[in-house]
């Protein structure tokens, strides 16, 4: 009997470290669940009941989802990018530009340009924010060409566009602050049953749409095609700049919905620091999600369950009280070993 449950046991735990190597999804899911285990128990037990122990725990993670939702829609982009081989550093500045744009066009202030034409409330909202995510797509539209026209590497295309939007944002907005009407504010900040969630509601949307996408549609398994074995998707017949292009464009697309919430949500916008370390947080959730860095791999899903394990892990840190410099030392061994694991799946 005892030789059957040993026998039993070592079944289990093979079957566990399979699933861990060959399974990202498994292994994200899994950290996932010690992460949030480990949060719960660094949150305490020690309240007057149970409910309310429940309403903090539940406000906890509430303001974790809210807290993260703009990185998590950059992060959705982000996946693609990598997926096809790529790699985009300039979604912080790209954010800036496009906030900037945006508050530019709503300004209640005498420089509006909206008000200045006669359009104001929700008309100008609609426009502004159409406007400014047709900004954000041709300016990710400009990667891509530099990417596949240029020939640029994209580790360098993005690097010069991120000092170059961020440069030309901060030269025009010196000494202009923009009014944000509160009505704007509501994009972000309408509540429901008490709570701030339209982040959230926002984040979880696109995500199932980007799910769909990258697994029902022809463009999805393109981009897989293309990270794999660019030249063999060329010799296929597929336009693989054309892909590129649409991948770099749908990214800013992205960056700047989470833009609009960004102004939104704070009505205002730091043009020096706003989206700073956005890229590396992104990157950061995409690759811990189990997506691999060659391209070639990857989910939406996993790119979720990877920011929130960044997120878990920067909310357990806090409540721990550790530093917060020491924080991004932690999300670069989390990193570190994603990238690891990566490599031994890829030898195995």
């Amino acid at each position: 009997m005892d030789e059957m449950k040993k026998k039993k046991g070592q079944n289990v735990f093979s079957w566990f470290l399979t699933m861990w190597k060959t399974h990202p999804l498994f292994s994200t899911g899994v950290a996932l669940v010690v992460m949030i285990i480990l949060q719960t128990l660094a949150l305490g037990f020690d309240y007057p009941t149970m409910g309310i122990w429940f309403n903090t725990w539940l406000q906890n993670w509430i303001n974790i989802l809210r807290n993260n939702s703009g990185i998590g829609i950059i992060a959705l982009g982000m996946t693609f990018v990598i997926i096809s081989g790529g790699i985009d550093l300039a979604v912080g500045s790209t954010l800036v530009g496009v906030g900037a744009f945006v508050m530019m066009m709503i300004d209640s202030g005498p420089m509006g340009i909206l008000q200045n034409l006669g359009i104001t409330g929700v008309p100008a909202f609609i426009i502004a924010i159409l406007l400014g995510i047709i900004f954000g797509a041709l300016l990710g539209e400009l990667n891509g060409v530099l990417i596949t026209n240029g020939k640029l590497p994209p580790f360098i295309a993005t690097l010069g566009t991120m000092k170059i939007f961020r440069s030309v944002t901060q030269h025009f907005m010196q000494g202009y602050t923009p009014v944000v009407p509160k009505g704007f504010l509501a994009i972000a900040s309408f509540r429901i049953g008490g709570q701030l969630l339209m982040p959230i509601i926002y984040w979880v949307v696109l995500s199932f749409v980007l799910y769909v996408v990258s697994t029902r549609t022809t463009f999805g398994r393109q981009i897989i095609a293309v990270g794999s074995n660019e030249r063999a998707t060329k010799l296929s017949g597929v336009n693989v700049n054309t892909i590129k292009r649409r991948i770099y464009m749908l990214m800013g697309l992205l960056v700047s919905i989470s833009a609009v919430l960004q102004v939104s949500r704070i009505g205002s916008m730091d043009y020096a620091n706003a989206g700073s370390g956005y890229e590396m947080d992104a990157i950061s959730a995409v690759i811990v999600g189990g997506t691999r860095m060659s391209g070639g791999k990857g989910t939406i899903i996993g790119t979720v369950l990877g920011t929130l394990i960044i997120a878990v892990m920067n909310n357990l840190l806090n409540l721990l009280g550790v530093p917060p410099f020491l924080r991004e030392a932690f999300k670069g061994v989390i990193v570190i070993g994603s990238v690891l694991l990566q490599k031994k799946e890829s030898n195995s």
